[in-house]
């Protein structure tokens, strides 16, 4: 794509400290360097890992604040979009990650698909006009018809969970208004059913204008259906009689290659058409490609 890469230290081959490469500490440590380093203009997580909760507190916001640059990455990577857009302003990129996207999902698609995936990722990350609508498959599913405008809030919602719990959540008149977007991997039907319960106890569901929900992946009982519902059904058990937009089946998460979606910038959800497109840039202008800053909250 143009962009010269820098292998992060932690990156160390055989590195290992339980489930994640360093402590929290050492991660916040590296995270920090990064952000404060001028030469720096995007980060991209290797992976998702699931540590993320115990350095929330280490990260330098003061960093992000004198020079913010994208951050991308999903699964526990939804934890630093959330925080950080909400602490500091931050648009952060919900999009793939190194190892399991760029050099996974990426490899198994055909040359024409990555071409178009290059070419979106590039403009997302440099571009200064509005992207549009984001490409759509035919998988695409209309679950609630209707049409929102709204800034694009989201990730993996039980990270959305997590993250809402701790002292850093988003403030909640934040969700006025908003397109909720969300995936999941793992765990079970019912969690889902249960985190969305947890969304509609909180107020959100009552405060969203829309909603987008990602492909599921390895979720247990949803590929049983004649014991459990469908995604379909436990999203709008859950919503009820709550006249919101829904989109189904998208591009985002654990079942890639993703789709990047912006966290805080505005959009327009049309679930009839079946289209999502992002209505402003994420960056704002700043020369070489990549080195445009994402956009402060409003």
């Amino acid at each position: 794509m143009g962009f010269r890469v820098r292998r992060a230290p932690l990156l160390e081959v055989g590195r290992g400290r339980w489930w994640s490469g360093a402590t929290p500490g050492e991660i916040a440590e590296e995270l920090n360097g990064l952000l404060r380093d001028p030469e720096v203009r995007a980060i991209i997580a290797h992976d998702g890992g699931q540590t993320a909760l115990g350095y929330l507190d280490l990260i330098d916001v003061e960093a992000i604040k004198a020079d913010p640059k994208p951050i991308l990455g999903y699964s526990d990577i939804s934890l630093l979009h959330l925080v950080l857009y909400a602490r500091t302003g931050l648009v952060g990129f919900h999009a793939d990650l190194a190892t399991p996207g760029l050099g996974g999902y990426w490899q198994r698609v055909s040359e024409g698909h990555r071409a178009e995936l290059r070419e979106l990722y590039k403009k997302v990350l440099s571009g200064t006009e509005a992207i549009g609508e984001l490409p759509a498959s035919g998988e695409w599913e209309c679950w609630r018809e209707g049409r929102a405008e709204g800034r694009l809030i989201g990730g993996v919602i039980n990270r959305i969970v997590l993250a809402q719990a701790t002292s850093y959540a988003l403030p909640r008149e934040w969700f006025d208004g908003a397109v909720l977007f969300w995936e999941e991997m793992g765990g079970q039907a019912a969690y889902v059913w249960s985190y969305l319960q947890v969304m509609r106890h909180a107020g959100i569901l009552d405060r969203i204008a829309g909603m987008v929900v990602g492909v599921p992946h390895a979720i247990e009982g949803l590929e049983t259906p004649d014991a459990s519902p469908t995604l379909k059904e436990i999203v709008l058990d859950v919503l009820g009689d709550r006249d919101i937009p829904v989109l189904g089946n998208i591009e985002i998460g654990h079942a890639g290659p993703n789709l990047p979606m912006p966290v805080g910038i505005r959009v327009a959800l049309d679930a009839e058409q079946r289209t999502l497109s992002l209505l402003e840039a994420a960056v704002v202008p700043g020369g070489a490609p990549g080195s445009g800053a994402p956009r402060p909250a409003q």
